[in-house]
């Protein structure tokens, strides 16, 4: 088993439970938030807005969920390097929510779902260092090539 960048079992194990927490916040706050009473002419518009926002938090918080289910697996033994990086990709972002939608949801849930955005970016953050120790730099070769190119014309 390799020693992925700044990836230890201990961060994803942290992060794991922080993630659980917050899919569970997440969870239930929509769950509430769909017994809210709401009125008046944006009513529906309202329930759109909260059930299109409810869909991307939680997915977001799945992917996630789902990033540090095979890291952990990793760690175990029970996925090899390859299969990580082949399997453990963490999906791209969810969409950026409709102003006008965003505005209809309460504070409380657009503070929650900012947190869940701030919590994939953070991952998000891991996965790309975590990856890039895997990516070629062929910038770097280049150059190395045109310089040793010019030292053997030079010479």
């Amino acid at each position: 088993m390799g020693d992925p960048a700044d990836i230890s079992p201990t961060i994803v194990e942290m992060l794991y439970v922080d993630a659980l927490r917050l899919a569970d916040e997440a969870r239930a706050a929509f769950d509430m938030s769909g017994r809210l009473d709401l009125v008046g002419s944006s009513a529906e518009l309202s329930r759109v807005a909260l059930s299109c926002e409810a869909l991307r938090t939680t997915t977001r918080m799945m992917h996630v969920l789902a990033w540090l289910l095979n890291h952990r697996a990793y760690f175990n033994g029970e996925l090899s390097e390859f299969q990580l990086r082949r399997h453990g990709r963490l999906p791209p972002p969810q969409p950026e929510p409709d102003a006008d939608q965003w505005a209809m949801l309460p504070p409380h849930l657009r503070d929650l779902v900012t947190r869940t955005r701030r919590f994939y970016d953070r991952v998000a953050r891991l996965d790309h260092a975590w990856r890039d120790r895997f990516t070629m730099h062929p910038a770097a070769i280049h150059r190395l090539r045109d310089r040793l190119g010019a030292v053997v014309a030079a010479g």
